[in-house]
C-alpha cells in the first residue's frame, strides 16, 4: 500500500498539507478505498485517521462520508458529506446524503433533498440515483403509487444496460409489485435482469419468485 495508489487529482487536493502528512492521509484515503466493499468498519478507521489529519480537505472529508454511509452509521455520514459541500460547493452527493436520511428513519427529509434547487440541477446518473432513493422514502411512507410516478422518466428505457439502469429498473418494478402492478413489476424485473450485465441485483429471484418458480 502507497500513497502514489492514490487518484492524481485526489493527490493534487492534499498539496495544501506538509509532506510527511499528506503522505500519511493518502496512505490512509487508499486503504479506505481498498476495504469499502469487503470490510467497511475497518475502512471507516483509516477513513476517520484522514479526516483527524486532514479535516479542512474537502476529498477527505467526502471520503469519510462515503466510508461512513457503508458501514451504515448514517448520521456521522450525513455531517461528513455536508462538510464536505460547505467547503468544496456543488450539489456533493445528494442521493447518498438523501439515502442517510432514509437511514436515520426520516424520509420527509429525503424527499426535500428530492425537491431541492441543488436536485433540480442534476443530470444523467447523479439524477437516477437520487430519483431512487427518493422514490424508496415514498416506499417508506407507503406512498407507493408515488413512488412509480418519481421513476417515470425518459431514463426508464427497456433498451438501456449497466449499474444505473438496473438499478432504476429493479426499483421501478419493485414499485409496481408494491402498488398491486404485479405483472407490470414482473416485465420491469425482467428488464433489470437483462440489464444487469455485472449480477448486482437480485432480479432474477424476483423474477422467479413473482413466477412462482420457487
Amino acid at each position: 500500500m502507497q500513497a502514489g495508489e492514490l487518484d492524481p487529482t485526489v493527490r493534487r487536493d492534499l498539496l495544501s498539507l506538509d509532506k510527511s502528512n499528506a503522505n500519511a492521509v493518502a496512505r490512509h484515503l487508499v486503504m479506505a478505498g481498498k476495504l469499502i466493499e469487503d470490510d467497511p468498519r475497518l475502512a471507516l478507521a483509516h477513513a476517520r485517521a484522514a479526516r483527524q489529519r486532514a479535516g479542512r480537505v474537502a476529498v477527505v472529508r467526502e471520503t469519510a462520508g462515503i466510508t461512513a454511509y457503508h458501514a451504515g452509521e448514517w448520521a456521522e455520514a450525513l455531517s461528513e458529506l455536508r462538510a464536505a459541500r460547505r467547503m468544496a460547493g456543488g450539489p456533493g452527493l445528494l442521493a447518498v446524503m438523501a439515502d442517510c436520511e432514509r437511514g436515520l428513519g426520516r424520509p420527509e427529509r429525503a424527499i426535500e433533498l428530492g425537491r431541492s434547487e441543488e436536485a433540480r440541477a442534476l443530470t444523467g446518473d447523479e439524477a437516477t440515483e437520487l430519483r431512487i432513493v427518493v422514490a424508496g422514502a415514498r416506499m417508506d411512507l407507503g406512498q407507493f403509487d408515488q413512488a412509480v410516478v418519481t421513476l417515470q422518466t425518459p431514463e426508464l428505457d427497456a433498451s438501456q444496460s449497466g449499474p444505473t439502469a438496473a438499478r432504476l429498473f429493479y426499483a421501478y418494478a419493485d414499485a409496481l409489485v408494491a402498488a398491486g402492478r404485479v405483472e407490470d413489476g414482473l416485465k420491469w424485473f425482467l428488464n433489470s435482469a437483462a440489464a444487469d450485465l455485472d449480477g448486482d441485483t437480485d432480479a432474477e429471484d424476483r423474477v422467479a419468485e413473482l413466477s412462482g418458480e420457487q
